[in-house]
């Protein structure tokens, strides 16, 4: 017996099937939110920018702007943050101190006094080490290097004042600026919008006086590294003394040689062309790794090895090491995510702080080098790595080194996730995880008792 569908019937199908995914699609743009800028284990962690509006002026105001990174362990390291944004009105920007503009834009209309800045969107740098005293301000001039809160709390806010012309601008006919962008140097901050909040209180150094801002507008930008760069920047590899396995970072981790559609991408540390590729970068790729060539292709890969085991402790050598020939990583930190770092018990020639993001969970470090020391890791070559030893007390109630336990759950360079190998692929205890060769001798052993056995009662 054969079934036949009517034209009609199948048309009503197809209706119902193109409506069934069409109710779905708007579900999943309704419901379903991105978390490409969330970090689990820096939640609250942004940068917010402070707009302080401290006096008016004839034809505008004077503002102090202040960028705090509130992000535990995410820097901005040299070349530095740039902060753009396009005004709401016909503003220009007259004078600053302690950062500058990029381009002064058309200024051809003024006949005087020529503003520092006319663009519609400027683009502010901030100075570099060493500017003369009257053009700074506090918290400026550090070449755009920005520190994470955990790191160096001191070190991590930038400031920088701009007087702003706009023609019959009072605290009712301001507008804030809008199209507020972060970069470090590069891409990876969105911003949101600015927001008119409570004012800003400023105490004076000798601590006896506190004065207001007139006005005062926050803007917050978070990190994602998806937007970043397209590949990770880092890897991990482990091993450990009961397994001689070395399990290397996953191949192509951070993408792959390919001498036709990125040539020059890596370079290998015997060749003869290494010196010039180092010294003499062009302006297009000036900030673009250049990697050792390297199964992996990582700029920098942390390696995780489990050394001794003790009666009531145990021992792990971590080791940074950096591959790209282009970067000096200063002020480099790794955030480690193991079970154990509530019972550590001593680090050597690393800092050491304690991350809760989460109340009652304390399973994650920040760790990071000894101010002239090992703050630097330099680019690649022979002292291109930094290491450290740590020592965990064991809990015997969670402590095992099975299934992978002693290794680490997550790993994060200068707050950038770094790629684990497979967790299939983690050297395991021999007794949890019985090899074939093991298997073999095994098998050898019980058929030669068996011939001993036959021959001895034959």
């Amino acid at each position: 017996m054969e079934f036949q569908c009517s034209s009609s019937a199948t048309g009503s199908i197809a209706k119902l099937t193109s409506f069934a995914i069409l109710l779905l699609f708007f579900f999943s743009c309704f419901t379903f939110t991105s978390t490409d800028a969330y970090d689990a284990l820096d939640p609250t962690g942004n940068i917010t920018i402070k707009w302080d509006v401290i006096s008016w002026t004839p034809d505008g105001y004077v503002a102090v702007v202040t960028m705090y990174n509130f992000q535990q362990y995410r820097h901005i390291q040299a070349p530095g943050w740039s902060l753009g944004w396009t005004w709401a009105k016909k503003e220009v920007i007259w004078t600053m101190m302690g950062g500058q503009t990029i381009d002064q834009g058309d200024c051809s209309r003024f006949k005087g006094n020529v503003p520092h800045c006319c663009r519609k969107d400027p683009t502010v740098v901030d100075l570099l080490p060493g500017t003369p005293y009257n053009q700074q301000i506090a918290n400026c001039c550090k070449g755009g290097v920005l520190n994470s809160w955990a790191q160096d709390p001191a070190g991590a806010a930038s400031s920088f004042q701009v007087s702003v012309g706009a023609a019959g601008t009072s605290n009712k006919t301001v507008r804030l600026p809008k199209n507020f962008t972060l970069k470090a140097p590069g891409p990876g901050y969105t911003c949101g919008p600015a927001k008119i909040v409570r004012p800003t209180k400023f105490i004076t150094q000798d601590k006896r006086r506190v004065t207001q801002a007139l006005m005062t507008w926050n803007v917050t930008c978070t990190y994602s590294q998806f937007l970043a760069q397209k590949t990770p920047t880092c890897c991990v590899s482990l091993s450990s003394f009961y397994n001689d396995t070395i399990v290397n970072c996953p191949t192509c981790t951070c993408g792959c040689q390919n001498n036709k559609t990125d040539p020059g991408s890596c370079v290998d540390p015997n060749s003869p062309y290494l010196a010039s590729a180092v010294s003499n970068p062009t302006k297009a790729n000036m900030n673009t790794p250049l990697v050792q060539c390297t199964s992996h292709m990582c700029p920098i890969r942390v390696h995780w090895h489990v050394k001794l085991n003790y009666k009531e402790y145990w021992r792990v050598k971590v080791t940074i090491t950096n591959f790209n020939y282009r970067m000096n990583y200063t002020l480099w930190n790794l955030v480690v995510q193991h079970p154990n770092f509530d019972n550590l018990t001593q680090i050597f020639s690393f800092n050491y702080k304690s991350l809760t993001p989460y109340a009652g969970l304390n399973d994650t470090a920040m760790l990071w080098g000894v101010k002239f020391y090992n703050d630097l890791l330099s680019q690649a070559g022979p002292l291109g790595n930094v290491q450290s030893e740590l020592l965990f007390r064991k809990d015997i109630s969670t402590f095992t080194f099975e299934k992978g336990w002693a290794f680490p759950r997550r790993i994060y360079f200068n707050g950038d996730n770094c790629v684990m190998p497979p967790p299939d692929s983690y050297p395991w205890l021999p007794n949890s995880s019985h090899r074939p060769m093991a298997s073999v001798l095994r098998l050898a052993m019980t058929v030669l008792a068996s011939f001993v056995f036959l021959f001895a009662y034959a």
